[in-house]
């Protein structure tokens, strides 16, 4: 297993450098780029989030020393207006002055010391700003994980039990509803209900901790942060129980078919022995192996619409802002580290294979 374990550590690197070419290439090729965007913030012209975090101080500095209107840089659009010196600088300030596949290598040689850079319109370093909005993925991806593990296997469970009863049929349809339901739908729904939007305000709308939770002892820190916690992690949840929920039970159904559930049977052994004693192991391996790779799922591609309307500041409104503001070192950043991490969490999910069940050998099928 350890070899196994050594050759899929070894391919994340050629993976890992294949996805940072592929988007490179792909968002480089994309028009407004963050020259573009310091042009439109130059002439006034911005209309994305790029001002609200460069403050007009380097753009506003660099257009009084640039002068007048001298013709201007054809290679921008919307750049006429300005002087082809102040283009230059503001190419070399991002690295524009330098060849694509220059800048790549330069990229790519950074990170692989873990050196992500600084942001272009925030004036902080990547790793700072990933680092700040990690609280809030990291509790809107874990708590949402374990709550839809939690309820779906024991749901997924009992209705393979009582197959075709009444209970299976109305929990299935229940679930299909509420998977069609949207999260970020749901989640205005909640802020209207509970939140002070038009009825009642039992939960708060902004943030993972109230303003005096400093002040607060232990238990009271807890109890204020699932308060806030509460309403985002029930939006999120809400349409992520029918997949797993009948996952478990159609794996649980085919296992229960199966010639050794008959032979146990037929020895006298008691149903639940049969249930959890033989059809457990093999039914969850697929269902606990993907826990790893539904954390990653959740954590990073679930959650900006419930960052945005719960006030969350959190790495899923980092990530569209830094699309917005075609902020590269933010994006490509936190894609190389992210990536990585999903990369490592398909380990992890073999690993969890052969902790569920020890006779799987990976190293023999290899």
């Amino acid at each position: 297993m350890l070899a196994y374990i050594l050759r899929r550590l070894l391919l994340v690197i050629p993976t890992l450098f294949g996805i940072m070419v592929l988007n490179f290439f792909i968002v480089q090729a994309a028009p407004g780029g963050p020259v573009e965007q310091m042009i439109a913030q130059i002439e006034g012209t911005s209309v994305g989030a790029t001002a609200r975090f460069s403050g007009g101080g380097s753009g506003g500095e660099m257009m009084q020393r640039g002068g007048g209107d001298q013709g201007g840089a054809g290679a921008y659009r919307g750049a006429r207006g300005l002087p082809p010196e102040l283009i230059k600088r503001i190419e070399k300030m991002y690295g524009f002055d330098k060849p694509i596949g220059e800048r790549f290598l330069l990229m790519m040689k950074d990170y692989a010391v873990f050196d992500f850079g600084s942001s272009f319109f925030r004036d902080r370093r990547v790793v700072d700003l990933v680092l700040d909005k990690m609280p809030v993925s990291l509790s809107l991806g874990l708590w949402t994980t374990l709550l839809i593990y939690f309820v779906s296997i024991p749901l997924g469970i009992r209705k393979a039990v009582r197959d075709g009863s009444a209970f299976d049929v109305w929990t299935s349809t229940v679930l299909v509803v509420l998977n069609a339901i949207p999260a970020f739908l749901f989640a205005v729904l909640l802020v209207m209900m509970f939140a002070g939007g038009s009825y009642f305000q039992w939960f708060p709308l902004r943030g993972l901790f109230s303003d005096n939770w400093s002040t607060l002892d232990v238990a009271h820190r807890v109890l204020d942060y699932f308060w806030h916690m509460a309403l985002p992690i029930v939006a999120m949840t809400i349409g992520g129980f029918a997949s797993l929920a009948f996952l478990t039970k159609n794996s649980f159904v085919e296992e229960m078919g199966k010639q050794y559930v008959l032979t146990a049977r037929a020895k006298g052994l008691s149903e639940r022995r049969v249930l959890y004693g033989h059809v457990f192991r093999n039914a969850m391996l697929i269902v606990i192996a993907g826990i790893p790779s539904a954390f990653v799922t959740v954590l990073f591609t679930g959650s900006m619409l419930i960052e945005v309307i719960f006030s969350l500041d959190g790495i899923g409104l980092l990530g569209f802002e830094s699309a917005l503001n075609r902020d590269y070192p933010v994006m490509f950043g936190t894609l190389y580290f992210f990536g990585m991490i999903g990369l490592v969490m398909g380990i992890v999910g073999d690993i969890t294979y052969t902790i569920v069940d020890p006779r799987i050998d990976f190293e023999a099928r290899g």
